[in-house]
């Protein structure tokens, strides 16, 4: 039960059961169902709601650090691919409701629906059982992330590296495309390229579009700075 493994037992369930609705499974429930929507609403609030648990908690710890130091540990602690991570530890997509094709294409293990859906979460606490709980709860789960990333820095992933190189060299942003996915619903793979100054710079796969754009900003770096790449 999700109630037992978050440590927590809500006062309105039905809050709990918008916090795991996806769009999608409410286009699929007949009117006069009464569900009570999904979980976007909740996203909102909860997305503030964490944020600021998060800046709150990293300020008191980490005093000797600048605005601009404390700005890219928090944006490194609430990234979507940093609450995904903490929802799959949740085993929170096994609880999604989703629309029949949103199940199909593999939504459980989506890191936007997942992120999401522990946003909405957070929403649901604080609309459920107030602020002070719902801080606990945020710096409950989060504590290991929180934990990690004030002992160790902010990680600098490939394309945080590649973003501060073309800034520091005055070029355009760059950009990152799809060129394909493949493999079956369960096991899809995605190729992505980064594109800079109209020219492509670097390719890279993975499992989810974010490690593929994390190995063609790799594949960047190495051509573009070979003793830093």
């Amino acid at each position: 039960m999700l109630q037992r493994t978050l440590k927590l037992r809500f006062k309105d369930e039905g809050l709990l059961d918008q916090a795991l609705a996806h769009p999608s499974y409410l286009n699929e429930v007949h009117e006069g169902q009464g569900h009570a929507g999904s979980y976007e609403r909740l996203e909102f609030l909860g997305d503030a709601m964490l944020g600021l648990a998060v800046t709150l908690e990293i300020f008191k710890r980490c005093p000797e650090l600048s605005e601009g130091r404390l700005t890219k540990l928090r944006s490194s602690i609430v990234r979507g691919e940093t609450l995904a991570r903490i929802a799959r530890g949740l085993g929170l997509g096994q609880h999604l409701k989703l629309g029949r094709g949103e199940e199909s294409t593999g939504g459980r293990d989506r890191d936007s629906n997942l992120a999401a859906a522990l946003e909405a979460l957070v929403g649901a606490v604080l609309l459920d059982r107030g602020h002070a709980a719902a801080r606990k709860f945020v710096l409950g789960i989060m504590a290991e992330e929180v934990g990690r990333v004030q002992a160790e820095g902010v990680p600098e992933d490939p394309k945080s590296r590649l973003q501060e190189f073309v800034q520091a060299s005055g070029g355009a942003p760059p950009t990152y495309r799809l060129v394909e996915s493949d493999g079956p619903d369960h096991d899809r793979s995605f190729h992505m390229e980064v594109v800079m100054d109209g020219d492509v710079r670097g390719r890279g796969r993975g499992k989810r579009k974010a490690e593929a754009e994390n190995n063609a900003a790799l594949e960047a770096l190495r051509r573009l700075m070979p003793d830093e790449g």
